[in-house]
């Protein structure tokens, strides 16, 4: 058991946090902007690899249809336990609010994506995009939505989240799935080339911001969330599986998408709605370097 996770912690997660790791290093000497790199990953890249993944796969409707149900569900579900449990440790409105947010939205894209391709191959591309642009989908909507709740204001900045470009891509790649057409060799080929860059840009945009975010000093509650999205989360994602039907790389792959620490983006929503934006930063930092070892069991696991 201790080769196979040094094995998969050389193999997997090593190259994952390496990227990272240059980014981190280079970014500031470079004085590379972290804003101007995530947004054309955010536009460019992950639009052109969801609608290259998901116009190739031949994943059935059927099966399409209950990882996108499961993972909305199993994501709803962290919110609400970590909505519950700020709410018995009495803590103030805001730092509910970060909670909900941290508990929700993982990383699914920088490490996710990446962390699945090594471990299980290129034939769980298919399911894990799925995942990711539905995961994507459900935390932004939550994530604004609580956000504006701590404000008192309305919810009108959710209906932003149906024009992720992620999403807007995602329904005509999977037209063009279903009716199995092929596509001009020179958009296949542009697509995919865009798509094929999506990941080590992400690892090091990822690195560039980690980078650019004040380290602060943990406290209990980084502690309480960080256990619960990086064991809690796969734990309630593996319970959920059966339920749904899901097996094989269907199942592998969603509870390895629900152990990723939270996104970066957590913060950055955090920051613009001053949602504990401290404690947001810190725990998204804390949770990232914690999630090395985490991940190396998680994936010795599935």
């Amino acid at each position: 058991m201790a080769s196979e996770l040094l094995s998969i912690f050389f193999d997997v997660v090593a190259p994952v946090f390496a990227i990272v790791a240059v980014g981190y290093l280079v970014g500031p000497r470079l004085g590379l902007d972290a804003k101007t790199l995530s947004r054309a990953a955010y536009y460019v890249f992950v639009p052109a690899f969801t609608f290259d993944v998901i116009s190739r796969s031949r994943v059935p409707l059927a099966s399409a249809g209950r990882m996108a149900a499961y993972a909305i569900v199993t994501h709803l579900a962290f919110a609400a336990i970590a909505f519950t449990l700020a709410r018995l440790l009495r803590r103030s409105r805001e730092v509910t609010a970060a909670y909900v947010m941290l508990a929700v939205f993982g990383n699914v894209g920088n490490f996710g994506l990446a962390l699945v391709t090594f471990r299980l191959g290129d034939a769980a591309l298919a399911p894990a995009t799925i995942y990711f642009v539905v995961i994507l989908l459900t935390s932004f909507v939550v994530c604004v939505g609580v956000a504006a709740w701590t404000r008192g204001g309305g919810l009108s900045a959710v209906s932003s989240v149906f024009r992720t470009p992620a999403l807007i891509v995602a329904v005509p790649a999977a037209l063009v799935s279903a009716a199995r057409a092929e596509l001009p060799l020179v958009v296949s080929r542009t697509v995919g080339l865009l798509g094929g860059a999506m990941i080590p840009v992400m690892l090091f945009v990822l690195g560039v911001q980690l980078a650019h975010t004040r380290v602060l000093r943990p406290n209990a509650d980084v502690a309480v969330v960080s256990l619960l999205r990086l064991a809690g989360a796969p734990a309630l994602a593996f319970v959920l599986a059966a339920p749904f039907g899901l097996a094989g790389l269907e199942r592998a792959t969603g509870i390895l998408q629900a152990g990723m620490p939270p996104a970066i983006l957590v913060a950055i929503i955090a920051t613009e709605y001053d949602v504990a934006p401290g404690f947001v930063t810190a725990a998204v930092l804390i949770a990232t370097v914690l999630s090395l070892p985490t991940l190396t069991v998680l994936l010795a696991l599935v």
